[in-house]
């Protein structure tokens, strides 16, 4: 009797310890995808998509080249998806900000110099011109969701028509992102490189006190 006890328990748990280790395996697999997307945002903001391979992301993010293809299809689905994630991560970072604080924080040079860990409009932009349609998508969808929640939190917004405050932050993302863009573009520690930053950040501001998406005109006091 004490054998047929013993063979029965064995039964019953073997398929409880199978089905534990397959949930257990799957969470690890989500975890590990995760982490391999986070570690290739960072990496493309730093050096573009074309700046880094799928062998040396995959080592940097502390897996082999092999297993790449066991979560994506290609180096651009993965493109696509970091696009999302960093797109994701700079809506996460800014929300709550006000359009006015949203300068201070994006129009810096803690933002210029942080190009890992900053955000991929500014980064990337140039490089999702030049790549498929569905890169463009991921940021016309992030920029929109930016836009959204940058007029949602603008003092403009309730005085002004919806289309007169929309302009008024596409101006204002359009003019950090340059700003960021053109910065970087000089030689590290560059006199213009500081001046641009500072120019444009406040231009950038005076324009939001303003309430006024244009320029300014000749002889006005900020022309």
């Amino acid at each position: 009797m004490s054998i047929d006890i013993y063979i029965c328990l064995t039964v019953e748990r073997r398929p409880w310890k199978g089905w534990l280790h397959m949930r257990v395996t799957k969470a690890q697999a989500e975890q590990n995808r995760a982490h391999i997307v986070a570690t290739a945002a960072r990496l493309f903001r730093e050096r573009g998509y074309d700046g880094v391979g799928v062998a040396e992301l995959m080592a940097a993010a502390g897996f082999t080249h092999g297993g790449f293809y066991r979560h994506f299809r290609s180096k651009g689905d993965l493109m696509a998806e970091a696009s999302a994630s960093g797109l994701s991560q700079t809506a996460a970072r800014t929300e709550g900000l006000d359009p006015a604080e949203f300068v201070e924080y994006y129009v810096s040079r803690e933002h210029r110099d942080g190009r890992g860990d900053g955000c991929t409009i500014a980064a990337l932009s140039g490089d999702a011109a030049r790549q498929p349609a569905d890169i463009g998508a991921e940021f016309a969808a992030g920029i929109e969701n930016l836009l959204t929640g940058l007029q949602s939190r603008s003092d403009t917004s309730g005085d002004a028509g919806p289309g007169t405050a929309r302009a008024a932050m596409i101006d204002m993302l359009a003019h950090s992102v340059g700003a960021v863009m053109l910065s970087r573009a000089c030689p590290d520690g560059s006199p213009l490189a500081d001046e641009i930053l500072d120019v444009c950040h406040k231009r950038i501001l005076a324009s939001l006190a303003l309430g006024d998406s244009a320029p300014p005109t000749a002889g006005s006091p900020e022309a």
